[in-house]
């Protein structure tokens, strides 16, 4: 291990002791706000710390072993040995799991999201993927726990959508779906194509991780431009007689942002406005990111939209991630919501670019 490495981790150690009496002390647990913000901290560093007493632990254990190595007793050293082996490998494994849980983490990986689906080239049959992609993200959820809630639709002319807006609640879901933005290419025999010939259609989806404090983007009232107006769709005599439905316009960017999934309006426009928030720092991010793109190619949350990023190849039973070279032949079970072989990859790839990245500051 860099001795760099070791003073960090020295010091996350000093860190999490002193945390721990802190929260036990009776002024800390009086305050709230206090007491909390102490928990979090300690929750973020338990896992660095445990990792590194069973490194400490393991590396003892080899040093002892390394002089058992040398004993005049066979039988001894053989025994050695194999402990050697085995602590050997555990130790290179704990190095790396160390270097892993110290990588920079993305502020917003714990954040809720917005989802956004929308069809693009393929007129019906990208609204209809369109709706098979919600559907597999809605079962993905459900696998993961999560609550997925509807907040704007237009549906398409024959099943599907033309554009479906969603929030995602639940625990580290910007951390798991973040690379799921940018374009998705669907290739199959659509219901409609009397000559068995296959199409390809796309749709584009946009993940942007909700604002958690309200004042984390500023919006001025003269800056935004608040329509009412009736919501369609289902809903009952109610929803159609009263101007529940908002949009906001936010003038400086342009971001146009609709809600009207609550019958309140006062609910409504909540709703919005927390997406519009959304919208503004995605865009800022978007900006920032575009001139620092070369930096991670795997960081395709806020990455280019036009960019093809998986295609879902029916008549082959085959989804492929272009991104990562990553071709499964078990398109069933995806589109059923089993992302996690997909995600897990694409968090390692991402992991392996930040390493390397990390590795080549600290060489230099």
């Amino acid at each position: 291990m860099k001795a760099s490495l070791k003073v960090k981790l020295d010091q996350l150690l000093e860190r999490y002791d002193d945390l721990a009496a802190l929260l036990s002390d009776g002024e800390t647990i009086a305050d709230q706000n206090l007491f909390r913000g102490y928990s979090k901290e300690y929750a973020e560093i338990e896992p660095v710390v445990l990792c590194y007493r069973r490194y400490e632990q393991t590396g003892a254990e080899l040093a002892e072993a390394r002089l058992m190595a040398s004993d005049s007793d066979p039988d001894i050293r053989a025994m050695a040995d194999d402990e050697l082996l085995t602590l050997e490998a555990d130790i290179t494994a704990l190095d790396s799991e160390l270097q892993r849980l110290l990588l920079p983490q993305d502020p917003n990986d714990s954040h809720n999201i917005f989802l956004e689906i929308r069809a693009g080239t393929g007129g019906d049959e990208a609204a209809i993927f369109a709706g098979d992609l919600l559907r597999m993200y809605q079962r993905f959820a459900e696998n993961q726990n999560w609550k997925l809630e509807i907040l704007n639709e237009r549906s398409g002319d024959h099943g599907g959508y033309k554009e479906i807006i969603s929030r995602i609640e639940g625990k580290n879901v910007y951390g798991l779906l973040k690379f799921e933005s940018g374009t998705h290419r669907v290739q199959r025999v659509p219901q409609t194509e009397s000559q068995g010939r296959i199409h390809t259609s796309a749709c584009t989806v946009a993940v942007m991780p909700e604002v958690e404090a309200l004042d984390e983007v500023e919006i001025s009232k003269n800056d935004l431009r608040v329509d009412t107006y009736r919501a369609s769709g289902a809903g009952g005599q109610h929803i159609n007689k009263t101007d529940s439905a908002v949009r906001l316009t936010h003038i400086p960017t342009g971001i146009v942002v609709e809600c009207q999934d609550e019958r309140s309006q006062h609910k409504n426009k909540a709703r919005a406005m927390s997406l519009l928030q959304a919208k503004i720092m995605t865009q800022a991010q978007q900006a920032q990111d575009d001139a620092q793109a070369a930096t991670r190619r795997n960081l395709v949350g806020s990455g280019d939209r036009s960019e093809k990023i998986r295609t879902y190849n029916f008549p082959d039973s085959r989804v492929t991630d272009h991104r990562i070279n990553l071709t499964l032949h078990r398109l069933a079970q995806t589109m059923a919501g089993d992302l996690s072989p997909i995600v897990d990859h694409l968090v390692q790839e991402y992991q392996a670019d930040l390493l390397s990245a990390l590795s080549s500051d600290t060489d230099d």
